[in-house]
């Protein structure tokens, strides 16, 4: 009997762009919806606008200030304006979903869990703002700046914790997560009360209201696309002609959009907008205004005036001392005045490399920075170099606390494993 040949699979051909271009596109996409992936693309787009500015200054100067946009609806900004206006905006809606998730499924929806990161986050504001003030005290404008260390940038401390202390205990990233999610929380309440100017109330309210119908129509389960993305987007118009920064429409409407799964939905509406707007936001909106506002020369006399500024010390003290000691310091309060309980997982050396994390500001405190500075571009800069610098050797003290709890956590998994 003869012996059936196999035919060989014919498979469809892709015509290049479309075929691989999809296929990548979706690899690249779950990537960044990893926070390694996110902080590594945020930390080369800043290293890029450092070197694109120390060596061609004039270029990225100019990129920075090209301007376009419909001058009718006074949308004429400059290129970094949009970063910071629009991209950013992206960035909070994720944030908002975040913080929602949290208040309904997470952490913040059980009050004796909640109260640890809270408190920590709470004090974790108040304290660097303290330290800032104390450090800066008698420099010329320093209490405009009070607010730049008191942010904690959440996609980078994650990244940070899960590249070098992956096998920590679970319950240290849900504390580091809600306490990011909590400051993030406080940082756009303090964006809204301090940095909002010639208020437009009817814009304002118009803005309100166009959020208010994005929630009633996430509350009455309306589904489409084409529907909330123009509310959102006008909700966005309104808010920044307003006089109010529009990331607060991001975070507001992320707040309003539902975590319940409804009958016959294989994910909630937050759910799906985390998973598909995340990548954009990791890959697109904040390196782009990383790449924008990092950007600083760091020529001798610039980093001597720099050093020798009370305020960029204030900046660095807050983030580095201040952000540890409020953080830290209030978890410890917490526990001590018996309003919250350290999961049993942990101990007070893992909270303590944990507390030194959160002096990562980086985005958020590079975004108030410059509403606080932008009108004195040579402060604004040394700004931002103080927060680079708090930042990286927050990251790095971090690091290495974190790596040695990690060893000390194997080893005592080892003697527990070999009875020892």
């Amino acid at each position: 009997m003869r012996r059936a040949t196999r035919r060989p699979v014919r498979r469809p051909v892709e015509i290049w762009p479309f075929g691989p271009t999809v296929r990548y596109g979706r690899q690249v996409a779950e990537a960044l919806r990893t926070e390694t992936v996110g902080g590594v693309v945020m930390l080369l787009a800043a290293v890029a606008a450092l070197v694109w500015a120390n060596v061609s200054h004039d270029s990225y100067e100019a990129l920075r200030a090209a301007s376009f946009g419909p001058g009718a609806l006074n949308l004429d900004l400059e290129l970094y304006r949009w970063a910071q206006h629009g991209l950013l905006a992206i960035f909070f809606f994720v944030a908002g979903v975040e913080v929602k998730e949290e208040f309904v499924h997470g952490e913040l929806a059980n009050l004796r869990k909640a109260a640890l990161p809270v408190i920590a986050a709470i004090a974790g504001m108040i304290v660097p703002a303290l330290v800032y003030l104390a450090v800066s005290r008698g420099a010329p404008d320093a209490g405009s700046g009070w607010a730049i260390p008191t942010a904690t940038d959440i996609a980078f401390a994650l990244a940070v914790l899960a590249v070098t202390a992956s096998a920590m205990p679970a319950a240290l990233r849900a504390f580091l997560l809600t306490c990011a999610v909590v400051d993030d929380l406080g940082a756009i309440t303090v964006i809204a009360v301090f940095f909002s100017h010639d208020l437009n109330l009817l814009a304002l309210l118009a803005g309100a209201l166009i959020i208010a119908l994005y929630g009633l129509l996430q509350a009455r389960r309306v589904r489409g696309l084409w529907i909330y993305l123009p509310l959102a987007l006008a909700a966005w118009y309104a808010v920044e002609i307003s006089g109010v920064h529009p990331t607060v429409a991001g975070v507001a409407l992320g707040l309003m959009t539902r975590v319940h799964a409804a009958p016959g939905e294989t994910g909630s509406p937050a759910e799906r907008a985390d998973h598909r707007i995340r990548p954009l936001s990791a890959g697109l909106a904040v390196p782009v205004f990383a790449l924008l506002s990092a950007g600083v020369p760091l020529d001798l006399a610039g980093l001597g005036d720099a050093a020798g500024d009370r305020v960029v010390l204030g900046v660095v003290a807050g983030l580095v001392a201040g952000k540890f000691l409020g953080v830290f310091g209030g978890a410890w309060l917490a526990v001590r005045l018996g309003l919250a309980r350290l999961a049993a997982e942990l101990s007070w050396r893992d909270m303590a490399a944990v507390s030194t994390l959160a002096g990562i500001g980086f985005t958020v405190s590079l975004l108030i920075g410059d509403l606080a500075y932008g009108d004195d571009p040579g402060r604004a800069n040394a700004v931002t170099v103080g927060v680079l610098t708090a930042s990286l050797v927050a990251s790095v003290l971090a690091a290495v606390l974190l790596r040695v709890r990690v060893r000390e956590h194997s080893a005592r998994r080892m003697m527990v494993d070999t009875g020892a």
